[in-house]
């Protein structure tokens, strides 16, 4: 295979971003496989869903939004902890930053490493780095579900923490009116998975299974285009199973034969690139999924802290 570009840093191109309006006050930004954002208006205020990785990026959002919207935000929604999600909170000046109560523990526990991990893998992403004022902290949490009334007769946003997957503390936000799932990225439509920090096992089996059970009409992921209509839906819930049990499969298959990291890390390479190479950042996730599977399968409950040094060495192991 070659050596490759480590992780992300070279891709530098700007990549288009298209604003979607999915219902009634109710927004998505995608960008070509970059971190997809959303809005949905209440009556009288915003609660925006991921934040981006820098405040000058989240205000180049925010423009966007406000030739549609002028209602401020009340509220700012993180999925995870995850540094191309949160960095740029304080661009949306919010009245409450809401996370799982798992999130907050996690950037308290990891959340420097993350910043300087993924500023390293994915340079592009991080639009004028000094503007970050520093970690970003929640100032709401909870544990399994919390609820929000738009007011009215835009009904609920529902906030759920379905089980552990991408992390240990992923949330999706639920219109169940409008039947719009915004999933973070616990589901990707057309982007590859980053796994590095995730629950395998529970993430392909009762979490999917939860997020399906919504039986959501639109659906807006990680990364990727935006989905319509139920079949389409549930097929990309079922296409992000299909990658974590091929996965799982395959580097559970080497360990048991007896073979190394670098071994697993072809065989799932193999199995999964006809399907899933030509979607944005298979070749830079990939040392890391596997690198998290294998532990995982090893008995490491909980995922590695990565850092900057750690995200090397693996990519010169296995992309080298």
């Amino acid at each position: 295979m070659g050596q490759k570009p480590f992780a992300s840093s070279a891709d530098l191109a700007a990549k288009e971003q298209t604003l979607e309006v999915l219902a009634d006050g109710v927004y998505a930004l995608t960008a070509e496989g970059d971190p997809n954002v959303g809005a949905i208006e209440g009556e009288d205020f915003l609660v925006c869903f991921e934040a981006l990785a820098t405040p000058v990026a989240a205000r180049q959002w925010l423009a966007t939004l406000r030739q549609h919207t002028d209602k401020p935000v009340r509220y700012l929604v993180l999925s995870h902890y995850h540094a191309v999600r949160v960095l740029g909170a304080s661009a949306f000046d919010a009245d409450v930053v809401i996370a799982h109560e798992r999130t907050r523990a996690l950037i308290a526990e990891r959340g420097r490493q993350d910043w300087e991990s993924e500023l390293a893998r994915m340079p592009r992403l991080f639009r004028e780095p000094a503007s970050i004022p520093g970690l970003t902290w929640p100032t709401l949490t909870f544990d399994a579900q919390l609820s929000i009334d738009l007011g009215g007769d835009r009904g609920e946003l529902v906030l759920r923490h379905p089980g552990r997957g991408h992390t240990e503390g992923d949330l999706v936000a639920w219109l169940p009116r409008q039947r719009v799932l915004f999933a973070g990225d616990l589901v990707e439509a057309q982007a590859a998975l980053y796994t590095g920090d995730a629950f395998h096992r529970d993430w392909s089996t009762t979490t999917l299974d939860r997020l399906a059970a919504l039986d959501a009409r639109v659906l807006v992921g990680g990364r990727g285009p935006v989905v319509r209509g139920r079949d389409e839906v549930a097929a990309a819930v079922e296409q992000t199973r299909h990658f974590l049990t091929v996965l799982l499969r395959e580097v559970d298959a080497v360990r048991r034969r007896g073979g190394g990291l670098r071994d697993a890390f072809q065989a799932s390479h193999a199995a999964l690139v006809d399907r899933y190479g030509g979607w944005p950042i298979f070749e830079h996730c990939l040392p890391f999924d596997v690198a998290r599977a294998w532990d995982e399968l090893s008995g490491v409950e909980r995922p590695a802290i990565w850092t900057a040094q750690r995200d090397r060495e693996v990519w010169d192991r296995l992309q080298g």
